[in-house]
C-alpha cells in the first residue's frame, strides 16, 4: 500500500509498468463530465469506476482484496473516507470464494489499522493488501483507477 499526495504521483511510475500511464490519464481526466459507472481509460488494462457511495460505520465495511487489479482511489468531492487495511496474508476468515468476474473476495476479519484519505490524495492497494473503503460520514464522490498487473 502506498499513501501519498497526488503532487507526488510520478514518484511511483517505476513501481508498474502501467502506474505513469493511469497517473497521467487520472491528472487529464476530467471526472466532472464523467457519471457514476466504470469508463475505460485503456481498454482493459486501466479503467475508472466513479462512485458516489454513502460512507458506512466500521463494522459494515468488509476487507476487500483483488487479484487481477491494482487500486488508485482518490476522493473527487467530500472531505475525507476512511479504510481499513489489513496485509491479506493474515486474513482468515473469507466470505465466501473469488469472484474472478469482478476480481474480488471479501473477508471478516477486522482491520489491523485505518487511515483517513483526504482530497488531493490517493491511495495505492495492490494484491497483498486487504482494505476495507468507504468508512465515515456522508457521501462522497471518487475515483477507483484499475490497473491491470
Amino acid at each position: 500500500m502506498i499513501i501519498d499526495s497526488l503532487n507526488n504521483c510520478a514518484l511511483y511510475a517505476a513501481v508498474h509498468p502501467r502506474l505513469r500511464k493511469a497517473f497521467d490519464l487520472l491528472a487529464a481526466t476530467d471526472f466532472s463530465k464523467l457519471e457514476a459507472g466504470r469508463h475505460p481509460l485503456d481498454g482493459e488494462d486501466i479503467f475508472v469506476n466513479v462512485m458516489e457511495p454513502a460512507l458506512k460505520r466500521k463494522e459494515e465495511a468488509p476487507l476487500e482484496v483483488h487479484n487481477a487489479y491494482i487500486d488508485i482511489q482518490v476522493i473527487l468531492e467530500g472531505a475525507c473516507e476512511t479504510f481499513g487495511w489489513s496485509e491479506r496474508r493474515d486474513c482468515r476468515r473469507p466470505r465466501g470464494t473469488f469472484d474472478p468476474s469482478k476480481d474480488i473476495l471479501f473477508y471478516d476479519d477486522s482491520p489491523q489499522t485505518y487511515f483517513t484519505l483526504r482530497r488531493g490524495q490517493f491511495v495505492l492497494f495492490f494484491p497483498e493488501d486487504a482494505h476495507a473503503p468507504m468508512v465515515g460520514e456522508g457521501t462522497i464522490r471518487k475515483a477507483i483507477v484499475k490497473v491491470r498487473i
